[in-house]
């Protein structure tokens, strides 16, 4: 809500005191949501990506396994 704010027009400071957050934190905060254009024309946002990043990992791993696992199991 207060990226949104910050957003509207509101400034860092006027959100910390209304609301009790450091400033750093809403920097933070706003780092973290503000979406980045790709290549493709699309957007992102830090934390998109960060989540893109696990998946892709995980994927690498389950790929991993069924490579070794076809290779077991083409040898019998």
């Amino acid at each position: 809500m207060v990226v949104d704010l910050y957003y509207s027009g509101q400034s860092v400071r006027e959100l910390s005191s209304e609301y009790g957050v450091s400033e750093v934190t809403i920097y933070t905060r706003i780092k973290k949501l503000s979406p980045v254009e790709t290549e493709d024309g699309s957007s992102v946002t830090s934390e998109d990506y960060a989540e893109l990043k696990r998946q892709m990992l995980k994927l690498q791993q389950e790929n991993e396994i069924l490579k070794k696992a076809t290779a077991i199991f083409a040898k019998k």
